[in-house]
């Protein structure tokens, strides 16, 4: 789930501390999961700067996302895939719950990339809080052959758990092989475009409190 990459951040400079939670680095340039996101100017001219530019390529979203300890967050996936740079914390874990494996976060200064689509979680148990960057890795405009646009609403108890532990791991899988496109995310709401021909294996996927739709 966690791989390393050849890249290496400059953290050693670090000084700032952030609150508990995320905190956004870079501001949006088009599309949220496909176009390239850029560094906000008040970043700019810092090291945080010089730590965004040393994982190269066009990235998505980048931020600071604060757990304190103890505590855990609820297991889920992600459509996109991401990078991970740990930058503080002393007994911290990305813990791939597909495979059983614990992977322990240590302050490197290596990007790690990770696997998103499989059910993960992290966990905080040390003395002090754990303090991550995390970029999102853009999706692929796929071509589709015969598509079909799906729209998902959510709804039941607790729609994020279910959506995040029974799509979100089919749609990474699906993003990466090519057969969806036009990823969109509201607040009660996905759509894209699927291969007409998964739209069965869509289905049988998707929780019986959600609704939906082929266009």
């Amino acid at each position: 789930m966690l791989v390393k990459t050849p890249y290496i951040a400059p953290i050693s400079v670090l000084d700032e501390v952030f609150e508990k939670g995320k905190h956004d680095l870079t501001q949006p340039t088009g599309d949220f999961f496909y176009d390239p996101w850029e560094l906000k100017p008040e970043f700019e001219n810092t090291y945080w700067e010089n730590i965004w530019k040393s994982l190269p390529g066009e990235k998505g979203q980048a931020r600071i996302i604060v757990l304190e300890s103890p505590s855990c967050y609820t297991q889920h996936a992600d459509i996109d895939d991401r990078y991970h740079l740990n930058l503080f914390g002393d007994n911290d874990y990305l813990i791939d719950l597909d495979n059983q494996h614990m992977h322990k976060l240590e302050k490197d200064g290596i990007w790690y990339e990770m696997d998103a689509g499989r059910l993960h979680t992290a966990i905080s148990i040390g003395k002090h809080f754990r303090m991550q960057l995390v970029v999102r890795k853009l999706l692929k405009r796929n071509a589709l052959e015969d598509p079909v646009k799906a729209i998902i609403t959510v709804g039941g108890t607790n729609p994020r758990y279910h959506f995040d532990n029974y799509l979100s791991p089919w749609l990474n899988r699906a993003a990466k092989q090519g057969i969806i496109n036009r990823f969109e995310q509201n607040s009660n709401s996905v759509q894209f475009d699927v291969e007409n021909n998964y739209v069965n294996e869509l289905t049988n996927i998707i929780p019986k409190e959600f609704t939906y739709e082929y266009r």
